[in-house]
């Protein structure tokens, strides 16, 4: 009776002990540092506890003890095997393992005792460790187009858990598609630590845009990555092309160089030139010059591989060029009125622009000298432009002719106290003028297009005939003008009013002498043939008054 007592109390005393474990809390401790395990994270206070006991699972569910507290007591160590050295516990009753293994991995149980009860926290723990870094071994020297290649191997040491490595080309995530990109992937672990140590391996079909690319591995989820690096793709020649220098436009003197250019990786080395039938190799470069070009080098040019005379690439180039000539130039003197026949002859590569100006103003056309005048003098030059290049030509023309007098007038001044007396004169070289009188000279023009000017103020106490003489090494000429003196000219106004006057009774005269006739002859009709005088009181009437007013103007 007693025995099944005492076995029903200790059933119901596990069942409560059970009922006072708590469930797994993982944690992780990192490789190598100082490994903390709590017990209760607070949820019994520590004036409660009389006892705190640690123990691990050894395996098969045989126990290991580690250490035991009670209260106001140190902390006494049980652990018999390697944790003597490695366990201590803090004033939180927290587990303490300097440097954490791999082996730590385990659960640790926490014992509580307080009063009557006990309390159980066990706590699963995992050991992480970094790789100490990613390096990329084993890379390929140069990658062909087409050709799967061992890239290289991206290689994770030393981590727990192993690390997961991935790819890059370009910061773009890589993924084996089984054609032109394999990764091969393998984990290694070491016996003596347990830390594994990851290979990843990529395989990879280069493409021509991969030039340049740069490649690198990354672990996922951890601050880990390898230094990029690119490789030298390698691809046989698919096209080629030839290159001319100067690009836009080649002119006479100039130097011509031609580059072959292949898209090959390597690129040739060596190339043909064909320079208008003649064949020229050159090695060890892909340029070719030629300096000082003429005219004649327009042509078509061809490029080739020494090794494949079939790829090859082809210009056609045109050396611009530009001569003229013009007839007559440099100093031409001619006589006015005579003709000027003008020659420009041009020899171009292409249509040639051309203008003209005189004395450096722009003309609207090309001068024309049917039949040259003064104004024809200046300097004359002619622009050819062919692409960028320009020519020019000129001509210094003079009009010549011998001094002439255009015109010779006279006026009174405006204080009416002079005679002014302008010479008109034109030729070439510019005329002198010279007077027969004496005078005060008011001024000469500039000489432009063969003309001048020339003026004198008189005061002629006397009627003269003024001549105005102009002369060049051409000719001379001379004109003669009558100028009056002011008293000549008041006695012609006396005469000329007398003159008037003596007209007026003339007229008078006249006018009465035929009214006398005209009155005699009308009387005498009358008596023959018995008629009264009748006459027209009318007309008689207006004959008095023109006698009468020719008489007034008589002796005004």
């Amino acid at each position: 009776m007693h025995l099944l007592s005492a076995g029903y109390a200790s059933a119901l005393l596990l069942i409560a002990l059970l009922s006072q474990v708590t469930s797994l809390e993982p944690i992780i401790g990192q490789y190598g540092e100082m490994l903390k395990i709590p017990c209760n994270s607070g949820a019994i206070k520590a004036e409660d506890i009389a006892i705190t006991k640690w123990k691990y699972d050894k395996g098969d569910g045989v126990p290991g003890y580690l250490l035991v507290k009670q209260k106001n007591q140190n902390v006494s160590i049980s652990a018999t095997d390697e944790y003597k050295v490695r366990v201590s516990m803090d004033k939180n009753s927290s587990l303490l393992i300097s440097a954490a293994k791999l082996s730590d991995q385990r659960t640790f149980t926490c014992m509580v005792v307080t009063g009557g009860d006990v309390f159980e926290y066990p706590v699963n723990v995992l050991i992480h460790k970094l790789p100490a870094k990613l390096e990329i071994s084993g890379e390929a020297e140069e990658l062909e187009i087409g050709r799967l290649t061992k890239l290289g191997n991206c290689v994770a040491k030393d981590a727990n858990p192993p690390a997961n490595i991935t790819w890059f080309k370009n910061n773009k995530p890589l993924e084996a598609d089984g054609k032109g990109i394999s990764i091969k992937v393998s984990v290694v672990v070491e016996s003596s630590t347990g830390l594994s140590t990851t290979t990843s391996t990529l395989e990879y079909s280069a493409m021509k845009e991969d030039t340049g690319a740069k490649f690198k591995c990354r672990a996922d989820g951890l601050p880990l990555e390898s230094s990029s690096m690119n490789f030298t793709i390698t691809y046989s020649t698919e096209n080629i092309m030839l290159e001319v220098s100067p690009q836009k436009e080649l002119k006479e003197g100039d130097n011509l160089t031609l580059k072959c250019v292949a898209d090959g990786n390597p690129a040739p080395t060596s190339f043909n030139f064909h320079l208008k039938g003649e064949l020229v190799t050159v090695e060890n470069t892909d340029t070719y010059t030629i300096a000082n070009v003429s005219r004649d080098a327009t042509g078509e040019y061809k490029c080739s591989l020494t090794d494949d005379t079939s790829m090859e690439a082809t210009r056609n180039i045109t050396v611009t060029y530009l001569d003229i000539n013009l007839s007559p130039s440099g100093n031409i003197v001619k006589r006015a009125g005579e003709a000027l026949n003008l020659s420009l002859q041009i020899d171009s590569s292409g249509k040639a622009e051309v203008s003209w100006t005189k004395n450096n103003a722009k003309l609207g056309k090309q001068p024309n000298f049917t039949k040259l005048g003064y104004s024809d003098s200046g300097r004359y030059e002619w622009t050819v432009t062919v692409g960028h290049i320009t020519r020019t030509a000129s001509f210094d023309l003079t009009v010549e002719g011998p001094a002439v007098v255009k015109s010779l007038f006279k006026n009174r001044s405006n204080d009416g106290q002079h005679k002014v007396l302008t010479c008109e004169a034109e030729g070439s070289p510019k005329p002198a003028v010279s007077w027969s009188i004496n005078g005060t000279v008011l001024g000469e023009s500039p000489f432009v297009n063969g003309k001048i000017t020339h003026k004198i103020k008189v005061v002629p106490s006397a009627n003269l005939t003024v001549h105005c003489t102009v002369t060049n090494r051409l000719g001379n000429d001379s004109r003669a003008i009558n100028v009056s003196s002011y008293q000549s000219e008041d006695s012609d106004q006396t005469r000329l009013v007398v003159g008037v006057i003596v007209g007026l009774l003339i007229a008078t005269l006249v006018i009465g002498l035929a009214y006398w006739v005209y009155s005699k002859k009308s009387k005498q009709g009358s008596w023959k043939t018995g008629e009264k005088e009748c006459g027209s009181s009318e007309e008689e009437k207006k004959l008095e008054e023109k006698v009468e007013e020719n008489s007034q103007k008589a002796e005004v």
